[in-house]
């Protein structure tokens, strides 16, 4: 279908303006954590977001308020989330995972690529990303809590206090 009705057009552009309002309002007063991406949680608030608006753009059955109010409920429960863990240590250990050294001091971590389901070959990509061509140069690889690889050259180690918590 090309075209139904000029109703449904102006529906969508009326209903689009006013829940992207919403949307920039939601994110901006629930700050930025809320698209962070930090943590797994977080990732799904911003997937569930998109999701979000666009049923209220697209779904005639869904009233502008009733989306808007999702736009705020999910926001609201990563705000809630958010808040809880920065405060209680033992929640965020069930919400977040830990983060994983997968290599140290240029040798390969078998039972933490195992149990993070990495490839060494993404371990490899990640050093050649940091510009970096010769393991033995290398103090750590992380695969974070946001799935991300970080990779610590010896060079840039100091004193190791970032690598504390792992």
């Amino acid at each position: 279908m090309w075209f139904d009705t000029w109703a449904d057009l102006g529906r969508v552009l009326l209903i689009g303006v006013a829940a992207y309002a919403v949307l920039v309002a939601v994110i901006r007063l629930s700050g930025k954590r809320t698209l962070s991406q930090l943590n797994a949680f977080d990732f799904i608030v911003t997937v569930a977001l998109g999701s979000t608006l666009a049923t209220i753009l697209l779904s005639s059955d869904v009233s502008w308020t009733e989306g808007a109010s999702a736009l705020i409920l999910l926001a609201g429960l990563q705000f809630v989330l958010a808040w809880i863990s920065s405060r209680v240590p033992a929640f965020r250990t069930l919400i977040t995972a830990r983060p994983a050294v997968v290599l140290w001091h240029g040798e390969m971590r078998p039972e933490a690529l195992r149990r993070n389901r990495l490839a060494e070959s993404e371990v490899y990509q990640a050093v050649r990303s940091s510009g970096s061509g010769d393991l033995s140069t290398i103090a750590a690889v992380v695969l974070e809590t946001n799935g991300k690889l970080s990779v610590i050259s010896r060079q840039s180690q100091g004193d190791g206090s970032a690598l504390q918590d792992l």
